[in-house]
């Protein structure tokens, strides 16, 4: 399944990552995890700094999936709200995992500060914003809810936000505590440092089958073969190749434009993470060499366009956007990078994590959801925790046979 489609950034920032080798013959872990993109490698690095003997199996190459297509935002804030959420889930549920989020980010930033390189981690502020004065009412419940439960947020009006920001709008929310990072960078930097520690890595080693049970998997690629007591899924958004009942995943498309490097980024404030209640809805970061990225403009087809046309068109007018939002730059805002990604949703707006019910010693590392990289960290320990037979406080909410995934 082809993931993405135009003109990739991120891997233009390491075009020569390590390569590893296909896996020839057999091989024996404790943990075999399939996929190596964000949550794969995560899962791994956790393992692997955990003692825990693992491998990973990667069908290409490593980070080559999603993750070059991922944005690199980190907010602990969801596509879904807390207040719905709550709704969805229940009040305490809903802080909880909340509560997990921002955690996580704090711990990709410690993550990050482990590594030899540089992999782009910022702390960063988030504006969130009203797209209209009919969206206000919930956002404020939003920021009460927030509130409420201990988030430190603030509330901004129309003329405070216009007092820094070069444009108006009717309300928004600023949260703290959350963060961006080159994903691309961090998942081939992780991987080495994972490596270094006893991950075995094997790219270009497609997973054919499984058999076997907890205990003693059987793992059969076209040139070999690898026996486990574990296995973790950390297949990205290819759900078919999850063969499960619960996991039933709503595929769309979205869009990303990164311009070429602007002379100064003074009119946007300490360069804050931005994006707005409308749904799709745009999002906005800056990147270390002086960049706007910008997405937004879901749409709900699986696949990415397929021309240079399409892509050119939703790329346009995610650059007229930026250009409304700051419009001193006028001409200076010109396109470098543009391109179309695959990602997956679940019915509840939570990711899929933790041992399959009906196959005991299987676990699901699915970070499905706009928050795909928090929600990977969120995966490697819970899975890392219930393989060493501990508990982990999300466990229970993302689940995945929990029952609020059934609702519409």
């Amino acid at each position: 399944m082809t993931l993405h489609y135009g003109s990739l950034y991120w891997p233009s920032t390491r075009p020569n990552p390590p390569a590893y080798p296909s896996l020839e013959g057999t091989a024996r872990c404790r943990a075999l995890i399939v996929g190596g993109g964000m949550a794969g490698i995560m899962c791994g690095h956790v393992l692997a700094r955990s003692g825990i003997s693992a491998a990973v199996i990667e069908r290409d190459r490593i980070a080559s999936g999603s993750t070059s297509a991922n944005t690199g935002l980190l907010q602990y804030s969801n596509d879904m709200m807390l207040s719905e959420l709550a709704a969805q889930i229940g009040e305490a549920d809903a802080a909880a995992f909340y509560r997990e989020c921002k955690a996580a980010v704090q711990q990709l930033g410690l993550t990050a500060g482990l590594l030899a390189r540089d992999v782009g981690y910022k702390p960063r502020t988030s504006l969130y914003l009203a797209s209209s004065e009919a969206d206000v009412p919930k956002l404020r419940r939003e920021y009460e809810m927030l509130d409420k439960h201990g988030f430190g947020v603030e509330w901004w009006d129309a003329e405070r936000i216009q007092s820094e920001f070069p444009f108006r709008k009717p309300a928004g929310i600023v949260t703290r505590g959350d963060g961006e990072i080159n994903p691309y960078l961090f998942v081939v930097s992780l991987a080495e440092d994972a490596a270094a520690h006893g991950l075995a890595i094997y790219e270009r080693t497609p997973l054919l089958s499984i058999s076997g049970q907890k205990g003693r998997f059987i793992a059969k690629t076209p040139s070999g073969t690898i026996e486990s007591e574990f296995v973790v899924r950390a297949i990205g958004y290819t759900p078919e190749a999850a063969s499960h009942p619960w996991i039933n995943a709503r595929l769309n498309r979205s869009y990303v434009i990164v311009t070429k490097p602007l002379p100064s980024l003074a009119d946007w404030r300490d360069r804050w993470l931005l994006w707005e209640t409308a749904r799709p809805y745009l999002y906005l970061r800056t990147t270390n060499d002086g960049r706007i990225m910008a997405g937004g403009l879901d749409e709900p087809h699986s696949q990415p366009v397929t021309t240079g046309e399409e892509l050119n068109r939703r790329s346009q007018r995610l650059l007229s956007e930026v250009r409304k939002l700051f419009p001193a730059w006028g001409q200076e805002l010109q396109l470098a990078y543009g391109w179309c990604g695959t990602f997956g949703e679940s019915a509840d707006g939570l990711p899929w994590l933790g041992e399959d019910p009906l196959r005991p010693g299987c676990y699901y590392a699915l970070g499905y959801g706009g928050n795909g990289t928090v929600y990977s960290a969120i995966a490697s320990r819970l899975i890392r925790d219930l393989i060493l037979g501990e508990e982990h406080p999300a466990a229970r909410i993302v689940r995945l046979d929990r029952r609020s995934q059934n609702r519409t």
